[in-house]
């Protein structure tokens, strides 16, 4: 099913047009095809592009600088929840997502990651990006470096049941209303905006 502008409107696993790629020239024609409102999001995608044109690399760990990741706003549809994990690691509610480790196809990181995070069958993505964030990556076991992520709206199919993996302790389906009275979530801004984008989107389908 497309779009009236001929865009695919969702893709599932095994679409051929998430066939994997090394060729960074996709991710940065993804990057650059992403448009937003708001300021923040558009100069996220011009310093990413920016990055991308400086480091041949940015599609693997080893770019010690940063590097490309993929994530995933998970929504049930019918209710408009977000679906948000609570990473083991960073101790904080977040979306699926992870890095692209040398793949370009970033709608297909994106579904890679949000299937293998949540457990949930039949997850489809749309090919345009939502959101794009960078932010500053700290831990233990690595020098600080920079995720450039970009976002995409991936839809669960109608009664979808969450199996999470070990890098998550916990799953929780949410509103938008949630995002912003509890507490416990604890949101920033990139994730609020990319939330607020990716249910625009998917009522304008």
């Amino acid at each position: 099913m497309t779009s009236s502008a001929g865009v695919p409107r969702f893709l599932a696993e095994g679409d051929a047009a998430l066939a994997r790629s090394t060729e960074l020239v996709l991710a940065r024609t993804i990057v650059a095809g992403f448009t937003s409102d708001d300021p923040a999001a558009v100069d996220h995608r011009d310093r990413t592009l920016a990055f991308v044109d400086a480091h041949p690399d940015a599609l693997h760990r080893s770019c010690v600088e940063g590097h490309l990741t993929g994530s995933a706003l998970v929504v049930d549809a019918r209710t408009e929840r977000i679906l948000l994990l609570f990473h083991a690691k960073i101790r904080r509610w977040l979306q699926p997502g992870g890095h692209a480790d040398g793949d370009a196809n970033l709608p297909a990181v994106a579904l890679k990651e949000a299937t293998e995070e949540t457990g949930i069958s039949g997850l489809r993505v749309h090919p345009t990006p939502i959101d794009i964030d960078i932010h500053r990556v700290r831990a233990r076991d690595e020098t600080d470096h920079d995720h450039h992520d970009i976002r995409f709206l991936v839809v669960a199919p109608d009664d979808a049941e969450v199996v999470t993996n070990h890098e998550s302790e916990g799953a929780r389906w949410v509103t938008l209303a949630d995002l912003a009275d509890l507490a416990d979530l604890e949101p920033d801004a990139g994730t609020l905006r990319m939330a607020h984008s990716g249910l625009a989107l998917l009522r304008a389908l």
